[in-house]
């Protein structure tokens, strides 16, 4: 975010003693993003708006779906790829289980096929991470009143009519929208490297579950192997290439894995 930037210029608003801001209740925050540096910028920017308040910061996608159950904030404010449960997924998850609270995605980059997962994720908004403070305000007010919300930038490189119009359609859902939640986690987990113990560990179920769940993903994604796996998790934005990269020397160093990463 750049504070030096400010577009238009923001009101202050009248707090009163109970922390309301002209009479409303501030919009309660969440802020989701693997890189602490990134949360205490955002929550420094955030707390400086007396209408907005941050009820808490996690580095994770599973931490953020448990989060949410616990602090039940008005808006979360979300990475897209992060370690171990990203962002796209964390989303889907929050939003069968807490449908009131909003999500706006942040993001360092877009392509048309990351921004369209992420409106079929449930999210109401999109926010380039370059975006000027006031514009990160903006769309948080937009979403918490339940409309949408997308950077500026969006509209130069985007039909957004056209993304949102094929966003409702689910008759073209296919590749990662075609994967159940379970299948989209154990994913990720195979790009990231985990063996198959590794994942039933992570997830809570057995090697064979994770055998199948491979079965069926690789048969979903027309996958011959585990590169084809990865491949197709980095250009959907589900992990990080640095990501892969990391997990890759970690299992020379150790010798290889479990089988789930063969083929």
């Amino acid at each position: 975010m750049n504070p030096s930037r400010t577009g238009r210029p923001l009101t202050r608003a009248a707090v009163s003693s109970n922390g309301s801001v002209n009479g409303r209740a501030p919009i309660r925050i969440l802020l989701v993003d693997d890189h602490a540096v990134i949360r205490q910028a955002l929550r420094m920017l955030l707390e400086s708006q007396p209408e907005l308040e941050v009820v808490g910061d996690v580095e994770n996608g599973r931490e953020a779906v448990q989060a949410v159950e616990k602090l039940n904030p008005d808006v979360v404010l979300m990475d897209v790829v992060m370690p171990g449960l990203n962002g796209l997924e964390a989303t889907r998850q929050i939003r069968r289980s807490s449908p009131s609270t909003r999500v706006v995605m942040l993001s360092g980059f877009v392509d048309e096929d990351q921004l369209l997962e992420a409106l079929r994720s449930g999210a109401s908004g999109y926010i380039i991470k370059k975006s000027d403070v006031s514009e990160l305000v903006l769309a948080i007010q937009t979403v918490h009143r339940g409309n949408s919300y997308f950077s500026s930038a969006l509209s130069e490189g985007f039909d957004l009519a056209e993304v949102l119009y094929q966003a409702k359609r689910s008759d073209q859902r296919t590749g990662v929208e075609a994967l159940t939640s379970r299948e989209r986690e154990v994913l990720q987990l195979i790009a990231e490297g985990y063996t198959n113990q590794g994942i039933a560990n992570a997830l809570f179920i057995s090697v064979k579950t994770v055998e199948a769940h491979k079965a069926h993903i690789m048969a979903k994604l027309h996958a011959r192997n585990r590169t084809d796996l990865i491949r197709y998790a980095i250009r959907k934005g589900i992990v990080r290439l640095e990501s892969v990269e990391e997990a890759e020397k970690m299992l020379a160093n150790f010798g290889g894995d479990d089988g789930v990463l063969a083929g």
